[in-house]
This record gives C-alpha cells, sequence and structure tokens, in this order.
C-alpha cells in the first residue's frame, strides 16, 4: 500500500517539475522577442526624434520602417550613426 502511494507521489513532483523545466523553455525565446518589440520601439522613437530634429534644421531624414526601427533597437546609438552614415552616402 505504502508503495502505490510512494509511486502516485513521485508522478506527480515528475509532473510538477516537467511543468516547470517546460515554462522555463517557452518563457526564454518570449522575453527574448518581448525585449526585441521593446527596443524597437524605442529604436523608433529616437530616429521619430532625429527627423525631428533634422527637420528643424533641414538636415536629412532617416525612413521611419521595421527595418531601421530594428536595427536602432538591436544596436542602439551605433546603429543610429549607422543609419545616418547609410544615407548620407
Amino acid at each position: 500500500m505504502f508503495g502505490l502511494q510512494a509511486s502516485v507521489f513521485l508522478t506527480y513532483a515528475g509532473a510538477i517539475l516537467l511543468v516547470f523545466l517546460l515554462g522555463k523553455i517557452f518563457l526564454w525565446p518570449l522575453k527574448l522577442v518581448l525585449k526585441l518589440v521593446v527596443s524597437s520601439i524605442i529604436g523608433g522613437a529616437l530616429i521619430l526624434l532625429i527627423n525631428l530634429a533634422a527637420g528643424f534644421f533641414g538636415l536629412l531624414l532617416i525612413p521611419l520602417n521595421l527595418l531601421t526601427a530594428l536595427v536602432v533597437g538591436v544596436l542602439g546609438i551605433p546603429g543610429v550613426l549607422l543609419l545616418l552614415i547609410l544615407f548620407l552616402l
């Protein structure tokens, strides 16, 4: 009788451990995607601010699209400098 209860306990413990493990495995890519989305939104806002300042002074404008927002979101300030150099050429 005790052997049956122990096996049920071990089965539940194994199932709970499996749920936690699967949760960690699926949560990591979700955090990565969320970080990329937030960085892209911040990058888009940065491009918008640069375009506002550049328009005020009559300088070049960086097009605001998904690719430029991703470049600035992933690379940060070096991404902004990269886009400025590319659009100056």
